[in-house]
């Protein structure tokens, strides 16, 4: 077990490596590498070369359950696409959606149906209403923001999600050691916090505002609408490399699109989902019906099916190559106490009446640097909850800014699993899709603390 070492506020030299590295470079993985290896040097001094061998080794090995998934939901996506499901399931829609406002708000509403998990949800809005987007017009950047406001800020609050179980269980323990029974089981108490979830409400209230033009474009998503308005591209000339096999490709398919062959696989990982609880095995129930949906009624060959296997998993292979890059940052910061140090840096200040707003401040900042939005409420949880019950602060709004807190991690972060495939699934670079969406996801997060402020005096 690697020893404690105290490193004060200099544990918060690499993060600020990353941030500055990735906004004057524009390069997200080598950022986190970047990151990553300075808070090893910083541990291990002049020895840090094979921790860091072994922390990628690691960290490939232990999260491979994620790698699997990513690589099943690219081999789902790219069978939607090649069975023309999608594009039947976009014609079925555009009797609608007939206009820019208008398929975003679809979009919109998909999003919030599709609850069950950030990933299913951005993959599977994107694999429908990209096309309808582009048709109308739309800065990728914008369709990307879209997708992640209905990821995580979503899931949260809808209690049958994964986020839901994984948070209601971190409560239960903390309610059972306090030994506080008023609000229920964990469960309970998370749906009973949901309420007080103010961040993920008002970022998901923000799309259609932003979408139907109640909120006003801003900063670098003003200049997307602009660029559209005036050269008809979709993306950035950064963007320019992850659409050049896709504008190379020619149809030469006679499938008629059929939206059967979009629905009945997306209730099929519903259903599973809702059973198993567990991504893969619903991937892999879906991709059984999928094959027999598909072969037996010619949508495509045997063959044609397997090759779009590897295909998939070449789409999500950006996703793969930074979501190591991610994991590595976040077991980094933890071997330098990164966050446990501005965790208990926050705590003198924590009076009842103050303790939610800095709960989501604190969560929102670790999450947001770290770019890890389940690790760190493992962390904060422990402290802050028991801080909720000594101080005789509300402890469903505590958990309720906690949990919010991470959401706003989740979704601004520019290396977060959920910003990376939000990019992906839109075919942009992942920093032109955080930099056009971290001013509403900022302003969402002043709104939310002003609330937690108001809300801790009053409740």
């Amino acid at each position: 077990m690697a020893e404690t070492v105290d490193f004060g506020i200099f544990c918060l030299i690499p993060a600020v490596v990353i941030l500055a590295f990735a906004l004057i470079t524009k390069r997200t993985f080598e950022a986190l590498f970047l990151g990553a290896a300075v808070s090893l040097i910083m541990y291990y001094k002049q020895g840090f070369f094979l921790p860091l061998v072994n922390m990628v080794q690691s960290v490939i090995s232990d999260e491979v359950w994620i790698f699997v998934a990513f690589a099943l939901f690219g081999f789902f996506v790219v069978l939607l696409e090649k069975s023309k499901g999608t594009i039947g399931f976009a014609n079925f829609l555009s009797r609608w959606a007939d206009s820019q406002k208008k398929t975003l708000v679809a979009s919109w509403v998909l999003g919030i149906v599709v609850f069950l998990d950030d990933f299913l949800n951005i993959l599977t809005v994107s694999a429908a209403m990209r096309k309808l987007s582009d048709r109308h017009k739309t800065p990728r950047e914008m369709f990307a923001y879209l997708l992640d406001s209905t990821g995580a800020p979503v899931c949260v609050l809808i209690p049958l999600s994964t986020w839901a179980i994984f948070y209601a269980d971190l409560a239960q323990t903390e309610f059972d050691t306090a030994g506080v029974t008023a609000y229920g089981d964990g469960m309970s108490a998370y749906i009973s916090s949901i309420p007080f979830m103010f961040y993920s409400w008002i970022a998901v209230l923000m799309v259609p505002a932003v979408a139907i033009g109640i909120m006003p474009k801003i900063g670098p998503m003003k200049k997307a609408f602009q660029r559209v308005q005036e050269t008809g591209k979709l993306w950035s000339d950064t963007s320019d490399q992850f659409n050049l096999q896709e504008s190379e490709e020619v149809d030469n398919s006679k499938v008629k699109p059929k939206m059967r062959n979009f629905i009945v696989p997306l209730i099929v990982v519903i259903i599973a989902m809702l059973i198993t609880e567990d991504m893969v095995a619903s991937l892999l129930v879906t991709l059984a019906v999928m094959f027999l949906m598909y072969i037996p009624t010619k949508v495509m060959t045997f063959g044609e099916f397997c090759e779009s296997l590897p295909k998939g998993i070449s789409n999500m292979l950006p996703v793969m190559i930074i979501l190591v890059g991610c994991y590595m940052v976040r077991d980094s910061m933890n071997l330098i106490q990164m966050p446990q140090y501005v965790v208990q840096a926050a705590v003198p200040f924590c009076s009842a009446q103050l303790l939610p707003a800095i709960t989501f401040i604190v969560v929102a900042l670790l999450s947001f640097v770290t770019g890890s939005s389940w690790g760190v409420p493992a962390i904060a949880v422990p402290i802050l909850m028991p801080l909720a019950f000594a101080s005789g602060a509300n402890p469903l709004l505590v958990l309720g800014a906690l949990v919010a807190g991470a959401s706003f991690g989740s979704h601004a972060c520019f290396y977060a699993d959920a910003t990376v495939l939000a990019s992906q699934a839109s075919s942009i670079s992942n920093l032109d899709h955080a930099l056009t969406q971290i001013p509403y996801a900022v302003i969402s997060a002043a709104a939310a603390t002003v609330l937690y402020l108001i809300a801790g005096f009053v409740l």
